[in-house]
């Protein structure tokens, strides 16, 4: 099949967006967002119908979607009951025991989208076709934006797993709490938000900007606006050296439980995100 030269698109070193004119008329464009999520790209053509994976590929896609989509629906949902616990006055241990399995679904479903972006069809050597290779657990790609934003997310969860453990240590001192609970929270935190600026900056293909017509814009924003809030939530939760008190402990599970929710709603749009 001839075609023209690719016309690359990005943010930074980062290719988010290929773009193949065809001999035949017409266009084929390569997202990578799309590529990985629904096993596809788009044909500009007289019928613009989306050229698609193999079977194969798109079934493994497709599961490890609903993986992803099940696993933060259900984590958001145990984050959320977790900090409505703590503001009715549960028992810092019963709080602690629902966040840490809430926190084992969060590190699913970060994982499985890591798994999306390392087995993700890739553009083929012929314009308007797509390859898939062999299956891989694991691989080390920093150049392609997908892989670090997803990667960074998964990292982010095994951080959150580190408090979430140092959460059931009864007898700390400010320090102490600081220092083995607040830090890796906050480690946690900043490694969700660059996440999902670099998913944002994939999905607008460079500079975010505002796409309410695209499903993933939503999905980023919102799991985006849920990082932010986590953020706050973190920020609140410093413990004062002086007083040996949080520095607001009602904004601190008030922003664990809307940056839970929006997690929740994120996984539930993102079951729609399918190949």
């Amino acid at each position: 099949m001839g075609h023209s030269e690719a016309r690359a698109e990005g943010a930074g070193p980062f290719t988010t967006r290929l773009t193949w004119h065809l001999a035949e008329g017409g266009t084929a464009v390569w997202e990578s967002r799309r590529a990985r999520k629904r096993g596809a790209l788009g044909v500009r053509a007289a019928e613009p119908v989306p050229r698609r994976a193999d079977p194969s590929t798109l079934s493994r896609l497709g599961r490890l979607n609903l993986v992803a989509s099940l696993s933060f629906v259900i984590g958001g949902a145990l984050f959320a009951l977790g900090a409505a616990l703590a503001l009715r006055s549960a028992s810092a241990t019963t709080s602690a025991s629902v966040y840490f399995v809430g926190g084992l679904f969060f590190t699913a479903g970060a994982y499985a989208s890591l798994l999306q972006a390392i087995n993700a069809p890739r553009p083929g050597s012929r314009a308007g076709t797509l390859e898939s290779g062999r299956w891989h657990w694991w691989r080390y790609e920093p150049m392609r934006i997908d892989w670090v934003g997803t990667f960074l997310l998964f990292a982010g969860t095994l951080v959150f797993g580190v408090n979430l453990l140092n959460s059931f240590l009864h007898g700390l001192t400010a320090q102490q709490a600081n220092r083995l609970i607040w830090t890796p929270d906050m480690i946690g935190c900043l490694l969700f938000l660059v996440s999902g600026q670099l998913a944002l900056m994939e999905v607008c293909h460079g500079s975010p900007r505002v796409l309410p017509r695209e499903l993933g814009w939503w999905i980023v924003a919102v799991n985006q606006l849920g990082s932010a809030l986590f953020m706050i939530a973190a920020l609140a939760d410093f413990t004062v050296p002086a007083t040996g008190d949080l520095v607001n402990t009602g904004i601190a599970n008030w922003g664990t439980l809307t940056g839970a929710v929006c997690f929740s709603v994120g996984g539930v749009l993102q079951a729609f995100e399918r190949p």
